[in-house]
């Protein structure tokens, strides 16, 4: 993952990125969000969607509502329910008395830690968009493209009019999505990327990081670099039988402490993919899982 730039970052403020698209950052920056979490005001005429409303953070509402001006909010739609996505869905459907749309609710209850944002309990959807459903305004289009594996109700949006696809956490702007078991699936995630890489957009405008103008080249490469990641688990396997924290010193060099949590819970979910592809198994050893190849 990527370092955190330095300041100023437009927090509060509304970016105008295309005719149709306003971004607005919400002041929750940290080594998983970068510099905060991107909400995105999408229509330019007498009523608009808003896209991931983030934190339930008072002064970042009323930035959303600013952006939003005198149009009409007729939808609030979250790609997924981690608590830096959709908890603002609530009180902005109260402010605006609009629907909120999109993704399904998901509350995982695990003992195990979590390396990102855990999920979000407050969010009840008015209607949860199936693969290819569309959300439609004056002037706009959003349809649902079904994209799990960052966590198994994700979604991204695609707006018809202009080729920009939302992608929530799934390809982000800044630094690889963090894939975490038992919720997130690896061979999902990387059946999700394959699925974008079919389609033609034109232009990612992710929740972290700047917009992604060369998407193909993008997903690509993230598709590279997971395979990577999978050849290196195995011949690490191949050399000796070890368990997850033996495979973070050889494979993360350099790596700050506070993400070691989330390179562990990554080669985990590696590890679960391949294990139901027969290339792994696991065994315990005094107490400690081990991992060791097929």
């Amino acid at each position: 993952m990527a370092g955190i730039p330095p300041k100023p970052w437009p927090t509060g403020e509304a970016e105008q990125l295309e005719p149709l698209v306003q971004r607005v950052l919400a002041p929750n920056p940290s080594p998983y969000t970068y510099t905060g979490t991107q909400t995105y005001v999408v229509g330019a005429g007498a009523d608009v969607a808003v896209i991931d409303p983030g934190p339930n953070d008072p002064a970042h509402i009323e930035a959303i509502m600013a952006a939003v001006g005198d149009a009409k909010v007729i939808a609030i739609m979250c790609t997924h329910t981690h608590r830096d996505h959709s908890p603002a869905a609530a009180p902005l459907a109260k402010l605006t008395q609009a629907p909120i749309v999109g993704c399904a609710p998901l509350v995982l209850k695990t003992d195990l830690p979590r390396a990102d944002e855990a999920f979000d309990t407050t969010y009840e959807p008015d209607r949860v968009l199936e693969d290819g459903e569309q959300m439609r305004g004056t002037g706009w289009t959003l349809t649902a493209v079904a994209t799990p594996g960052h966590t198994s109700n994700h979604l991204c949006f695609a707006l018809e009019e202009s080729g920009a696809l939302f992608t929530g956490d799934h390809v982000m702007g800044w630094s690889t999505s963090v894939v975490i078991p038992p919720d997130g699936d690896m061979g999902d995630y990387m059946a999700s990327l394959e699925k974008l890489q079919a389609r033609e957009d034109t232009v990612y405008h992710s929740a972290h990081g700047a917009a992604i103008t060369k998407p193909k080249q993008l997903v690509r490469g993230m598709i590279g670099h997971r395979r990577q990641r999978e050849n290196q688990i195995l011949r690490l396997m191949g050399e000796q039988a070890r368990p997850v924290s033996a495979f973070i010193p050889q494979m993360y060099k350099g790596l700050d402490e506070r993400l070691i949590p989330a390179a562990e819970m990554s080669v985990t979910a590696h590890l679960i993919d391949l294990e139901k592809r027969g290339l792994a198994g696991r065994s315990h050893e005094a107490g400690v899982e081990i991992w060791r190849t097929r």
